[in-house]
C-alpha cells in the first residue's frame, strides 16, 4: 500500500531524498549564529562609539576575529539555504528559478567573501 497516486508512480515521481539535509544545515548554520552573533554584539556594544584604533585593536584579537569570519560564513550560508526554499516554492518558471538560484549564490558567495576579506584586513 502506497500514499502515491498510479500518475505520481507511473511518472516515477517522487522524494529528491535532500529535504532532511537541507533543513538540518539550516537549523545548525541558525544555531552557529547564535553564539558569534552574541559575542559580537557585547563586543561592539562595549566598543560603542570609540575610535577607529579602538576597533582596529578589538578585531586583532584572535579569538574575536575568528569569531566574526565564523559569524559571516554562518550568516551568507544561512541566507543562501532560506532564499533557496523561498525561490523554490514561488517561482515556478523552469529558466527563472534556475537563473535566480545562480544569482543567489553567486551574490552569496561574492559578498560573503568580501566580508571575510574584510574582516582579514581589520585582523591583519
Amino acid at each position: 500500500m502506497t500514499m502515491r497516486s498510479a500518475l505520481g508512480r507511473v511518472r516515477g515521481l517522487g522524494s529528491a531524498h535532500a529535504g532532511t539535509h537541507h533543513w538540518w544545515m539550516q537549523r545548525v548554520s541558525a544555531l552557529a549564529l547564535i553564539p558569534c552573533t552574541v559575542v559580537l554584539v557585547v563586543v561592539l556594544a562595549r566598543l560603542g562609539a570609540g575610535q577607529h584604533a579602538d576597533v582596529l585593536t578589538a578585531f586583532r584579537m584572535p579569538w574575536l576575529a575568528v569569531t566574526a569570519m565564523v559569524a559571516v560564513f554562518a550568516l551568507f550560508w544561512h541566507l543562501k539555504l532560506g532564499l533557496q526554499v523561498v525561490i523554490e516554492d514561488y517561482v515556478h518558471g523552469r529558466a527563472a528559478e534556475l537563473g535566480l538560484q545562480l544569482f543567489n549564490t553567486a551574490f552569496c558567495v561574492v559578498l560573503g567573501l568580501a566580508c571575510e576579506l574584510a574582516l582579514l584586513k581589520l585582523a591583519l
